[in-house]
Parts: C-alpha cells; sequence; structure tokens
C-alpha cells in the first residue's frame, strides 16, 4: 500500500498496478453519474444505442454536485453510495469502464466483473464534498441536462483524493480492515 499518482482516463497497466490500500491521486478527466443517469445508460446500452461520451477506459464518480456559488468551478460534490449504481456497472465495465469512484460496498457481482474486466474501485471520503471541490478544474455538463444536479458532468480533476478499495485482484479494504480488527 502507497501513495501513488494516476491520470485519468486509466490505462490497463495503471488498473494492473493498483493495490486495495493505495492511496491515489487522480489527474485529468472523470465523468460524474448518479441512480438516475445510470438507469438511462444502461437502458440505451440494452436499446442498442450509444452512450453519450465514450466509456473507454473511464471513470466515473458517484456524484451529484450541488449548484456553483459565484466564482466557484463547481458546488459541493461528495460521493455517494455506489451500491445504488451495482444493477448498471457490470455492464458499463463490459463496455470498457476503468474505474468508479464512490462510497460504500459494491456487491460480488461486481466485483467479479471489475476482476474480469480489469477496473479499481475507489473510495471518496464522504463528508468531504467542499473539500473535494477544490480538486475539480473544469466542470461542464455533457449529457442529460434534464436530471439537474444527476446530469452527466464531465470534470477536469488535479490531485482528487481517493483510496484504492478494491483492486483489479478482487481485494477489498472493507474486507481485509474487518479481518485486522477481528484478530483485536
Amino acid at each position: 500500500m502507497g501513495r501513488k499518482e494516476i491520470t485519468a482516463p486509466l490505462t490497463s497497466d495503471t488498473v494492473k498496478n493498483l493495490r486495495a490500500g493505495d492511496l491515489v491521486y487522480i489527474n485529468g478527466i472523470i465523468y460524474t453519474a448518479r441512480d438516475a443517469a445510470h438507469k438511462r445508460m444502461y437502458e440505451t446500452l440494452l436499446e442498442g444505442g450509444a452512450l453519450p461520451f465514450d466509456i473507454n477506459n473511464q471513470v466515473i464518480y458517484y456524484a451529484g454536485p450541488c449548484p456553483k456559488k459565484e466564482g466557484e468551478v463547481i458546488g459541493s460534490c461528495g460521493p455517494t453510495t455506489s451500491g445504488r449504481m451495482d444493477k448498471y456497472t457490470p455492464l458499463l465495465l463490459q463496455k470498457g469502464l476503468k474505474g468508479m469512484i464512490g462510497k460504500g460496498e459494491r456487491s460480488q457481482d461486481v466485483i467479479e466483473a471489475m476482476a474480469k474486466y480489469g477496473a479499481v474501485y475507489f473510495a471518496a471520503t464522504g463528508g468531504a464534498g467542499a473539500l473535494i471541490s477544490r480538486s475539480v478544474k473544469k466542470a461542464e455538463v455533457i449529457a442529460y441536462e434534464d436530471l439537474g444536479t444527476e446530469a452527466i458532468m464531465r470534470l477536469e480533476v488535479e490531485n482528487f483524493p481517493a483510496i484504492v478499495v478494491i483492486d483489479c485482484y478482487g481485494n477489498n479494504l472493507y474486507k481485509m480492515a474487518k479481518e485486522k480488527w477481528r484478530r483485536y
């Protein structure tokens, strides 16, 4: 476990070099999408349609940023509970998604799909949305504007702090921590 700077979109090599417990600082482009946007993307794919952005090698941040105040790039943008996206995630991973940022546990189906398709799950600190927003240097709505704060946004981030919770090998920091503390 160490501290690493990574760039998004992610490469397969980057994903393979990350381990559960690594502290990472993400630079580059990530996308926000919450429940409603995931449902719409999922239904679009099932109907044979195209997603509103090229998902290959991308990172999706499970967040619905608050409206920005004057002079801000973005409002507070903390992570939402990832489990609400679990129904939709295996298909997105199959289509090339390489990273997800959120909070909370993931289903076994998602963990298996991550291992199969080579993806990683990061946790951002819940309750720290105002601090996290400082990492966002540019933000723009790119799809589903009718969803309001749940629209898909393209974010340019610099030193976005996260922890690798589940790596592409299926190692799960939540389970590892529980096992460690059971011994005490």
